[in-house]
């Protein structure tokens, strides 16, 4: 497994210029494989209100750290290894040491936006295979303030984990932070470019990068240690995914910063290689030409394809927003189509498709039977919603806004179909003359 990171700083890319903030329990502000990038403009301690984001000295508090090493931990020293972005100035958020509510997690999204570049997020709703959650008003305000404000109107960069919910069978779309336009939802690769246990198969995860496997067999990332003694044989452990592609979209800033936060979800998409990871099932070719994969998005990130694109890179046009609105029956087995126009004649038209939501309004008993596949009018298959055995609540979908990047760069124009489908006995629910099954297409551009 091979990032292709070492080419990038070989041309001179090391993340010099561009601040990232890693929104978690805090981080080691004078660990000294940090000290010296450590930024305090891109810090700020949520749960105690103040500026100091240093984590309560427990085992409970070292996770911030860790992947604050990983983005941006010092080269040339005596400590542990090297960050992806070693010369990008780093701060930490101190925020899930307490109370995690609407409020904290706006604050956290939404922290000096013209100062902080990337903002990377390892966390959630329970990954148990049974909570469907998502960003509240604060918090979603916050991301649309940040992609259409921050960084002087170019956009924040939101770098998401995917998910650990594997054993439960958990689905990344039922997680709302990860099933957003707004972020760059990260999967994990084991060393061996395979699926790890713990990891969520979804269809708005975008691309992948290294992670660990199973203790003793796999390899593991090394990074920084949280150690109040300092003690050189205690600064190093191993963390994962998110801050790994924080610190490659660094390095694609330093080459051009005036890469908006649509143009770093080109680079990406464009720069992923599938072939990496092509031993594990699941591939498909959309009608672009793009492989991707519920697992694994388009492919293994590559740092040096980044930094080659964004050096040349021409800033993508606005986005368009096409919504085509659906209402359907109600049955064990559903397949409504639509015709779509993509807008045309409008001022929001569409030929290019980047992310497809279905936003989705229904009553399954359990919830955890439905399956929901999205068949683009090119002929791509994406599975939105795959069943899930442990939510075995009788409760709702209220408009959920499913999310599906797996048809980037298709036109859209033409028949599309959704299957809804009941894994279990019975029908979905409708409750007098309500269709409680209701289809919004969002086709982004």
């Amino acid at each position: 497994m091979d990032m292709n990171v070492g080419p990038a700083w070989a041309r001179g890319y090391t993340g010099k210029g561009v601040v990232v903030s890693i929104l978690d329990d805090g981080i080691q502000t004078n660990h000294p494989d940090l000290i010296d990038n450590y930024d305090s403009k891109a810090s700020w301690d949520i749960n105690d209100n103040d500026d100091d984001p240093m984590p309560r000295d427990n085992e409970d508090n070292k996770h911030g750290t860790r992947c604050a090493g990983e983005v941006a931990a010092a080269a040339y020293n005596k400590y542990c290894g090297v960050g992806v972005a070693y010369n990008a100035s780093i701060g930490g958020v101190r925020m899930l040491d307490g109370s995690v509510n609407d409020a904290v997690e706006a604050s956290a999204l939404s922290l000096n936006p013209d100062h902080i570049d990337i903002y990377s997020a390892s966390w959630g709703p329970e990954d148990d295979g049974k909570t469907v959650d998502g960003p509240g008003p604060l918090a979603t305000k916050a991301f649309i303030n940040g992609v259409t404000k921050g960084r002087g109107g170019k956009g924040s960069i939101y770098v998401w984990a995917s998910g650990n919910g594997g054993r439960h069978v958990d689905s990344c779309n039922c997680d709302g932070y990860t099933n957003s336009i707004y972020t760059l939802s990260i999967s994990s690769a084991t060393q061996a470019g395979m699926k790890p246990w713990y990891l969520e198969e979804c269809s708005s995860t975008i691309a992948t990068t290294y992670s660990s496997g199973l203790l003793g067999r796999d390899k593991s990332v090394a990074s920084v240690d949280m150690d109040p003694l300092m003690r050189p044989d205690r600064l190093c452990t191993t963390e994962h995914t998110a801050p790994l592609a924080a610190g490659m979209v660094a390095l694609a800033l330093e080459a051009n910063p005036n890469l908006t936060w649509r143009d770093v979800q080109h680079i990406v998409v464009m720069s992923a290689k599938s072939k990496p990871l092509e031993k594990e099932t699941g591939w498909t070719t959309n009608g672009a030409k793009r492989k991707v994969s519920h697992k694994f998005g388009f492919g293994l990130m590559d740092g040096e394809v980044m930094v080659t694109l964004a050096e040349k890179w021409t800033t993508v046009p606005r986005q368009h927003v096409c919504r085509t609105p659906e209402v359907i029956e109600n049955s064990s087995r559903l397949i409504v189509t639509m015709n779509v126009t993509g807008c045309a004649s409008e001022a929001s038209e569409v030929r290019y498709v980047e992310q497809v939501q279905c936003v989705v309004s229904l009553t399954m008993v359990p919830r955890g039977n439905l399956r929901l596949v999205l068949t683009s009018a090119q002929g791509t298959q994406s599975t939105l919603l795959y069943e899930r055995p442990r939510d075995t609540l009788s409760s709702n979908f209220e408009d959920w806004p499913f999310l599906s990047v797996h048809f980037w760069g298709e036109d859209p124009v033409g028949v599309w179909s959704l299957t809804v489908i009941n894994g279990g006995n019975g029908n979905v629910r409708k409750s007098g003359t309500y269709m409680l099954i209701t289809i919004s297409h969002v086709y982004y551009r």
